[in-house]
């Protein structure tokens, strides 16, 4: 018999809206503490932000079945995304307010397999370098006992967002 998943998200436009409005850091925090709806990728994927400090994020996902890829583990776009959320939110939580970035490139290197029988994983991102027009970031996944599943970097382009019309 066929397994079912609802899920729920918010408007994604209140919070891409908020974007640049303040830091990046402090935006970051609002959707951390709720004030600002999280993206509608985590309801999809059933995963969340846990931490954020300037430079520094951390994302977590508990395995599920919906996961799986056709061999029976979870799937690597699953790893990928949820490292690119740390590599993203750790290069966004260093930008003042009127900056965006977007992603240049994403380097995944799958170094274990990960199922439901794996437990809670975490995805930790780091800056590496901040420059005035690019960033490098990198994270690492791990299990609940630290040990390495996945590692990626990414590098990103910074970029001044247009003004947001007075309210």
């Amino acid at each position: 018999m066929g397994r079912t998943r609802t899920y729920t998200w918010d408007d994604p436009m209140v919070t891409a809206g908020a974007v640049g409005r303040s830091s990046g850091l402090d935006f970051l925090r609002d959707v951390l503490d709720a004030r600002l709806p999280a993206p509608p990728i985590s309801a999809t994927l059933d995963f969340t932000l846990d931490e954020v400090s300037e430079g520094h994020a951390v994302f977590s996902l508990t395995p599920g079945e919906e996961h799986y890829n056709p061999i029976g583990s979870v799937h690597g776009g699953v790893y990928a995304t949820l490292l690119d959320s740390a590599l993203g939110c750790a290069v966004q939580s260093t930008l003042p307010a009127g900056m965006g970035y977007t992603s240049l490139d994403l380097s995944v290197k799958f170094l274990k397999r990960v199922s439901v029988d794996t437990g809670p994983v975490r995805a930790i991102g780091s800056i590496v370098h901040r420059g005035r027009q690019t960033a490098l970031a990198e994270a690492t996944l791990v299990d609940a006992d630290d040990r390495v599943l996945a590692h990626a970097t990414s590098s990103c382009m910074l970029f001044p967002l247009p003004p947001t019309p007075a309210a």
